[in-house]
């Protein structure tokens, strides 16, 4: 049974899971190897808390009682805490480091929890004695505030370390859902379409970048549409992403689009910027020119995309990432979509996506653009 939890990284991500906890009833330490980082995300985890009894969130006694839960310690007072969660930067070397470290530090019944959102779970376990403790818990950011936790059980990580990690986080308050170790596990595999098909049609001329966002917006009910969400995540960043998952397995559907290179190497690189698809002026999009309403343009566009999304899926399920149903929530509770790719399938049906995906596949221009929409076996079952 969990009853102290470890977190190594005091930044945003590591400060939001420790409120987590403080808040779940559990006993906190927070380690950061930065002391002046390690002050700073206690103080600003202290500070969330008495904001949210301020709030209403919770009252001030339970504010009281959280922090007094939380404890900053070097290192060596991970010690005796029964599950670790690190919250380190994204390098596989320092991870497999520091598990390393957790693991001759904390004994060999603790749980040693990773919230990598892109390195497989088996990579940072591979030099851990029994791996089977070893797997990901993958936090959205900020944390206190995104419900979902994925739990990405590696090539190794025993059932019971699953159920006990999901306990964690129920207890927490989180929506967990359990993957497999695969390529962005299921949020960020299963939105690669959002942008990609985007920018394909915007580089065919299907239609514009401000067409499309509407459409996903009034069409589909989406907050932001795909060059909203580029703009704000930065082109920069998004690029990486493409680029990381093309690299780890080169599939037609995941390839990077050359619109975003271009838009890099001429410094346009979203709201951080000041410009990227759209120009912005202190951090707020400049207001755009009124146009017409294209309503069968915004619904093909709309199509267009949730088909790719549900195709994208279906793959995922019959790869075994995860089941339908945690899909759905995770691209609800992650992503803030407003209904998961398994939805949009009951809705607009099968028959239709299919029909979507068929059609670009016939008047690709290539080989290889008609394999971006060879549809999932599971998609065309009727």
């Amino acid at each position: 049974m969990v009853e102290r939890v470890g977190v190594v990284g005091a930044g945003t991500m590591g400060a939001g899971i420790a409120q987590l906890g403080c808040l779940g009833g559990f006993e906190v330490v927070l380690h950061d190897p930065d002391p002046a980082a390690l002050a700073s995300g206690a103080d600003r985890l202290r500070a969330a808390l008495d904001k949210g009894a301020d709030k209403g969130l919770w009252t001030s006694d339970a504010a009281a009682g959280a922090a007094e839960a939380l404890e900053t310690a070097e290192f060596e007072g991970l010690a005796g805490c029964d599950l670790v969660i690190e919250a380190a930067p994204e390098d596989l070397a320092l991870k497999r480091r520091l598990f390393s470290d957790l693991a001759h530090t904390c004994g060999p019944d603790a749980i040693l929890a990773t919230n990598t959102s892109s390195i497989p779970v088996s990579e940072i376990a591979a030099e851990v004695e029994r791996p089977e403790r070893v797997l990901g818990m993958h936090f959205f950011n900020p944390p206190p505030l995104m419900k979902l936790v994925e739990i990405v059980a590696g090539e190794r990580t025993s059932e019971g370390t699953l159920d006990e990690t999901t306990e964690v986080a129920r207890s927490m308050g989180r929506e967990p859902v359990r993957a497999a170790d695969s390529p962005g596990f299921i949020v960020n595999r299963c939105n690669r379409p959002y942008a990609l098909e985007a920018l394909r049609m915007l580089g065919e001329g299907v239609a514009g970048h401000a067409e499309i966002d509407r459409a996903m917006r009034v069409e589909g009910g989406y907050r932001m549409g795909p060059f909203e969400l580029m703009d704000l995540i930065g082109i920069d960043v998004n690029l990486g992403v493409a680029k990381s998952f093309y690299g780890q397995r080169e599939i037609a559907r995941w390839e990077p689009h050359p619109i975003q290179e271009r838009m890099v190497a001429d410094g346009r690189l979203g709201r951080k910027a000041g410009r990227g698809f759209y120009d912005y002026k202190n951090g707020r999009k400049a207001a755009d020119a009124e146009e017409a309403a294209d309503e069968p343009l915004e619904r093909a566009v709309f199509e267009r995309i949730v088909s790719c999304l549900a195709n994208e899926a279906s793959f995922a399920v019959e790869e075994g990432v995860a089941e339908p149903d945690d899909i759905d929530t995770a691209m609800r509770l992650g992503l803030n979509h407003p209904r998961g790719p398994f939805e949009w399938r009951s809705e607009l049906g099968a028959g239709r996506m299919v029909a979507t995906l068929d059609t670009l596949a016939e008047n690709a221009a290539s080989k290889r653009e008609a394999e971006r929409y060879r549809v999932a076996d599971s998609l065309r079952e009727p």
